[in-house]
């Protein structure tokens, strides 16, 4: 969760967090909340770059770590928490993406560990 945070912190210095900020303002709610997904699963995917590159550079995970990531990545997916709390999956709500897609963006970030595979605003993330 931190690595996602951190994913946050990138796309700040990076201006995209403020373009999507912006765009979402003139936005009716379902369309901002799409933008939303794809701002959040591209933090999914650079916290699944920084694996692959701590994993390089310093070889500090352990055999499971990346499993563990993507099913806690998975485990706070808009799917499993709406079913969770509310009994139902209203995809128009969604604002971080579903479990499915968060596991698959961290994987992405984390087996190719290049920034151009993180494109998730112009990706068919569906």
């Amino acid at each position: 969760m931190l690595a996602h945070e951190v994913g946050h912190h990138v796309q700040n210095l990076l201006g995209i967090l403020g373009d999507v900020n912006n765009q979402r303002s003139g936005m009716s709610e379902v369309n901002a909340n799409r933008l939303l997904v794809r701002l959040e699963l591209q933090a999914d995917f650079l916290a699944g770059m920084w694996a692959h590159y701590d994993q390089k550079m310093f070889n500090s995970l352990e055999a499971g770590d990346i499993e563990e990531a993507m099913n806690a990545a998975a485990s706070v997916g808009d799917d499993v928490l709406m079913k969770k709390y509310q009994g139902r999956v209203v995809p128009d709500a969604f604002t971080h993406g579903t479990a499915a897609q968060r596991k698959d963006w961290f994987r992405r970030g984390y087996t190719t560990g290049d920034f151009d595979q993180g494109d998730t605003f112009n990706a068919n993330i569906n």
